[in-house]
């Protein structure tokens, strides 16, 4: 580690953060990275020189313990405390609450891009690029000087540049990420082995209008290759992989193995900051109840925990006819039993499931839920988690509609006998 002072301008380089991603109530960092202190912000950078933090130290600061934090996508997410009528913790599983700049299907918490204090943070960013251009030009020691010239290069314009050279390199912007990339804090490489899906529903509003369409080897190995140049530097501070995109598990034993291999291999996880490989991927009712179980015992053998997640939506006929989803009662109770059987086989591998939750469903949509959750189970099960998605009509919810959604979630969550959290739709 590396500290210099410029007035009231402090710089510290390769700042270690913790290894492990933890369940915690107040800001920590991961991995290596640069952090900048002015008397009003502190902005912490990547191994490439880019922003990925930005937290307020003055009075104006919505929160001292809220910060922003931006994807490798270029977008912007504000994790909050929460609000005074939420237990954060209770809805998604984590402490901090992602603020998304961009529309998804948040019924928990407002827009803090609306607060004065935060649009001034992007300002202050902007005005510190500016402060640290004058200073490459000083006499200052070369591994400093490197470093804030990468700083520099990474302004706003250049940011968006590579965010469309991400998008090209994998063949598109992913829109919806699998909800237990939480546990990562949703920092995965993202690597298609193939495209569309196997339903394309009505009701779902991330499809790709695709068929389903297996990548090919050459086109996964290629993907793999030019990530690792993509990351550069900072692929040291990554340790999990999402196999895109809405149906990887579809794609079969040899593909997800193939792709698994040479990821953990070329992207040199064995030697990353993070300890502890993941892997995320999406599977459907016909790829879960179709998939052989060697399958999962391929992917219990890899040098990674695995999540997947599978959209099951509803039990309740009369809700799959609503959402014109093209699978029967049967099939879903059929992929539930399979969920719970391979997450008691397999300590390497969590399945969890998503349903949707609204409240103009069908009055059997959450008796079948907890028919499922509940009564089919004769204990709590700390393995399968379930993710309740909101499905907002029309537009964001008025205030009172919103509470009266979270306080029908908290009366499911008691009842469910297995953990269940609402899924807050994330894309890359």
């Amino acid at each position: 580690m590396e500290s210099y002072q410029f007035d009231n301008l402090s710089i510290i380089l390769n700042k270690e953060g913790s290894r492990e991603f933890s369940k915690v109530s107040y800001p920590i960092r991961y991995g290596r990275f640069a952090e900048v202190k002015t008397p009003d912000y502190i902005f912490q950078f990547n191994l490439n020189g880019e922003i990925k933090h930005i937290q307020g130290r003055g009075q104006s600061w919505p929160h001292p313990a809220e910060w922003l934090k931006r994807t490798v996508a270029n977008d912007w997410i504000y994790f909050s405390v929460g609000s005074s009528y939420s237990s954060v913790y209770g809805f998604i599983g984590e402490y901090y609450l992602p603020c998304l700049s961009y529309p998804s299907n948040s019924i928990i918490g407002g827009n803090p891009f609306d607060d004065n204090a935060v649009r001034s943070a992007f300002t202050a960013w902007q005005k510190l690029l500016l402060k640290i251009k004058a200073l490459t030009s000083s006499f200052i020691p070369q591994s400093l000087r490197d470093f804030l010239i990468l700083v520099t290069e990474s302004h706003p314009k250049a940011l968006r540049l590579r965010s469309h050279e991400l998008h090209n390199l994998i063949g598109g912007r992913l829109t919806v990420l699998p909800p237990d990339t939480r546990h990562v804090d949703y920092d995965v490489i993202p690597v298609i082995v193939a495209d569309g899906c196997l339903y394309n529903c009505q009701f779902c509003r991330v499809k790709s209008g695709q068929g389903f369409a297996p990548r090919t080897k050459k086109n996964i190995i290629g993907q793999i290759k030019k990530l690792k140049s993509f990351y550069a530097r900072d692929l040291s501070n990554y340790n999990a992989i999402f196999l895109g995109q809405h149906d990887a598990l579809c794609a079969g034993t040899e593909l997800l193995e193939f792709a698994t291999k040479n990821a953990y291999e070329i992207f040199e996880f064995e030697r990353s900051n993070l300890r502890g490989a993941k892997l995320f991927l999406f599977g459907s009712a016909d790829s879960l109840i179709n998939s052989q179980d060697a399958l999962f015992e391929s992917l219990n053998c890899l040098p990674f925990s695995a999540y997947i997640n599978i959209g099951l939506e509803s039990a309740d006929p009369a809700t799959l006819a609503v959402l014109k989803k093209p699978i029967t009662v049967e099939m879903v109770g059929e992929a539930f039993a399979r969920m719970l059987d391979i997450n008691r086989r397999y300590e390497k591998i969590e399945v969890t499931a998503n349903f949707l939750f609204a409240d103009d469903l069908p009055r059997g949509h959450l008796s079948s839920f907890l028919e499922l959750t509940r009564n089919r189970l004769n204990r709590f099960y700390s393995k399968g988690t379930i993710y309740l998605s909101p499905l907002i009509n029309g537009g964001a919810k008025d205030v009172e509609t919103k509470r009266e959604m979270l306080r029908k979630f908290n009366e499911v969550k008691i009842l469910s006998r297995l953990p269940t959290f609402i899924y807050l739709i994330q894309r890359l």
